[in-house]
């Protein structure tokens, strides 16, 4: 089962550091810390940032992380991932 939770902030940690507004995926490969290979793990549910990446269905640019976050949760929820 999936924290919910956890890896929201799993992937607020990830990428707050990046510099918003950001426009495309690629602003934001510098903030995270192992790049594009970048993990995220929370019970059976297991995505890098690049796997993550081809799940999204936001649309850019993202004016904060919180923004970006909710999409991300957004687009793995309606796809049945988490």
């Amino acid at each position: 089962m999936v924290d919910r939770e956890d890896l929201r902030s799993q992937f607020v940690e990830a990428f707050e550091e990046a510099d918003y507004p950001i426009s495309s995926p690629m602003d934001l490969v510098p903030a995270l810390p192992g790049g594009p290979s970048t993990k995220f793990e929370s019970g059976d549910f297991s995505m890098t940032a690049m796997e993550l990446n081809t799940k999204l269905n936001g649309e850019f640019p993202y004016e904060s992380v919180d923004d970006f976050v909710d999409d991300v949760m957004a687009s793995l929820e309606d796809q049945d991932l988490i």
